[in-house]
């Protein structure tokens, strides 16, 4: 794991208030806050495990350290941005560079650094920091029975036919120290776990053109790849419904072969087909599967963007496009998407240019824009919490 990253801040702080300060170097940037929307005094819900809010990640742009932290907080309507500095002020270079994911288990908030190599890990109700775990070129994370489980691509950051197979990374989340580790295919993404066995979407991403096709199944007793699953190409991001039905969505070549999502039935470890919808993003809520889709072809050289509703009990197509009051039109590039269990809210984020604040959108249940905020760089993954946030 290593040095606990507080630690290093504190000693660095430390030399330089002996050396007469350089805080002028590293200046402490302070929160954001924007009231975005009516207040809320029980929350989003009313019950005590109602949400109470939602922090949101910011990737920010590779090579340029600025992943932040965002929260909403529907008890006042304040949306808060870039608040990790300002709770974490002995932290040197915050959060690090591009995170690439977000969760939340027990009283603890992890984020995913994926080019800083390493998994932060605060209060959930604070944001501080409560610790590091260092993981090589990071992706994703998922929780079961007292363990975070991170998908790793395990080798450097940059594109390489002979790139080394992937990993997926056990940590104990009591003591935040990786306890197992197992060989995958290239370049793992999302995760789901079901029936005490991981599932994880190998993209190959690294090796383009000749990208993995493959889901590893893990199990979680033994911690060893039972059986791979051949999918299609360059998969990347995973649901499962309540009936046992996973969702994998497939980027395609960017050329001939599109993109589409793909079902796995986890009790045969067969696909049973496609749900011939393009997909970047996919948030399941309840029976509703939301999609967002910006689909770049190096052929017309343009995106393709779309905004699609599945019902996965009536394993069919509800909408091509869930914002019905035309504000689509306002977003450049979808990037985030993210549904309040509780009010079925629908979050929609737009990276824009990615190298400059993009926005976040918030629409009811129908699809109407209620409100939209300023974020940070790429704002992307979306944790939400019944905890209150202080």
């Amino acid at each position: 794991m290593g040095m606990d990253r507080q630690a290093i801040g504190a000693a660095l702080l430390a030399l330089c208030l002996m050396a007469g300060g350089c805080r002028g170097e590293l200046p402490l940037v302070t929160s954001e806050e924007e009231t975005v929307a009516p207040p809320q005094e029980d929350g989003s819900g009313g019950a005590e495990e109602s949400v109470k809010g939602f922090f949101l990640l910011n990737e920010g742009n590779m090579g340029s350290n600025k992943c932040t932290l965002d929260y909403f907080d529907y008890a006042t309507g304040v949306y808060s941005r870039n608040i990790y500095a300002e709770r974490n002020p002995g932290v040197v270079k915050e959060l690090g560079d591009v995170g690439n994911d977000i969760g939340i288990y027990g009283e603890k908030l992890y984020a995913v650094v994926n080019c800083s190599h390493f998994v932060e890990v605060m209060d959930v109700r604070t944001a501080q920091h409560l610790g590091s775990v260092d993981v090589t070129n990071c992706r994703y994370i998922t929780f079961h029975g007292g363990k975070a489980y991170v998908s790793s691509y395990a080798g450097p950051v940059q594109i390489d036919p002979n790139a080394r197979p992937g990993k997926v990374v056990e940590i104990d989340t009591l003591s935040l120290e990786v306890t197992r580790e197992v060989v995958v295919g290239y370049q793992p993404e999302e995760m789901v776990v079901t029936d005490g066995r991981l599932y994880v979407a190998n993209s190959g991403g690294y090796r383009f053109p000749n990208y993995d096709r493959t889901v590893s199944v893990i199990d979680l007793e033994t911690f060893q790849v039972v059986d791979t699953i051949d999918v299609a190409i360059n998969l990347h991001r995973m649901e499962i419904d309540r009936f046992g039905r996973i969702y994998v969505s497939s980027r395609g070549d960017y050329y001939g072969t599109g993109s589409d999502v793909f079902v796995v039935d986890s009790r045969t470890n067969g696909v049973t087909g496609s749900l011939g919808l393009a997909a970047s993003e996919m948030c399941l809520c309840g029976d509703s599967l939301y999609m967002t889709s910006v689909e770049w072809s190096y052929v017309t050289e343009s995106n393709t963007v779309s905004y699609a509703l599945y019902d996965v009990a009536k394993q069919e197509i509800v909408s091509r496009n869930f914002i019905t009051d035309g504000t689509d039109s306002q977003i450049k590039i979808p990037y985030g998407v993210a549904v309040n269990p509780d009010t079925r809210e629908i979050f929609v984020t737009d990276a824009g240019d990615y190298v400059t604040p993009g926005y976040l959108y918030c629409f009811s249940p129908e699809g109407r824009m209620k409100w939209r905020v300023r974020a940070g760089d790429i704002p992307a993954h979306f944790a939400f919490t019944t905890k209150a946030f202080y």
